[in-house]
């Protein structure tokens, strides 16, 4: 979906500050989140696709400020209450000391996949040389291909095997795999005259992003 997530390419944010020696973890806190959140994906409440989508819709001016595990538990708080593990509101009351009664816990799901890799009957679409240009999607749902590559032309680089479609996944509507391919994109068709000289980019993508390059 578009949105403020989506910074790829964007200006006027400031310098990328690199700290030295920079921890794993600032805070015990961001430990427990990053367990908590993969302790979610492994158990079955939640996809990682889903878990994106979770992350793209929190208000812009919160994705700014909660930093990248504040995000995630945002993004996690969502999801239960999507999925009946918590009451709306439940989480506030909580932490205000109101008493409030949880849902009954849902039934059990199946335990997700922790490969994405699928086997398909069809080709692939496009072979490596071949040149593509990748379509001009404007989805208000979750996707992959990110905004400053829409209607961009690159050529294929390797074919992958198929993987699972997020953007069908994150939204309930089924794997749907699909073969991805790492497209090279010469660094002046992404950003133009400003590009560094001879950069590119490669980035892998899913077959229904591209389109024959005519």
């Amino acid at each position: 979906m578009n949105g403020i997530h989506d910074m790829g390419g964007m200006d006027g944010f400031g310098v990328v500050e690199v700290e030295e020696n920079e921890p794993v973890f600032h805070e015990r806190w961001e430990a427990r989140v990053f367990g908590i959140n993969l302790l979610a994906l492994a158990s079955g409440p939640a996809n990682i696709d889903a878990s994106r989508h979770a992350i793209e819709r929190i208000e812009p001016d919160q994705y700014l400020t909660l930093g990248y595990y504040g995000r995630w538990l945002r993004a996690l708080e969502t999801r239960l209450v999507e999925l009946g593990f918590l009451a709306e509101g439940e989480l506030d009351a909580r932490l205000e000391g109101r008493a409030v009664e949880s849902p009954p816990p849902p039934p059990p799901g199946e335990p997700p996949s922790p490969n994405a890799r699928r086997e398909i009957a069809s080709e692939p679409a496009f072979s490596v040389g071949q040149r593509v240009r990748t379509c001009n999607l404007q989805p208000r749902g979750h996707t992959r291909l990110p905004g400053y590559a829409r209607a961009r032309r690159g050529v294929v680089a390797i074919v992958h095997p198929a993987f699972v479609f997020p953007d069908t996944h994150a939204h309930g509507l089924g794997e749907q795999p699909e073969y991805v391919y790492s497209v090279r994109f010469e660094g002046r068709e992404l950003w133009g005259e400003r590009a560094e000289p001879s950069t590119c980019v490669h980035l892998d993508l899913f077959e229904s992003y591209l389109e024959a390059e005519t």
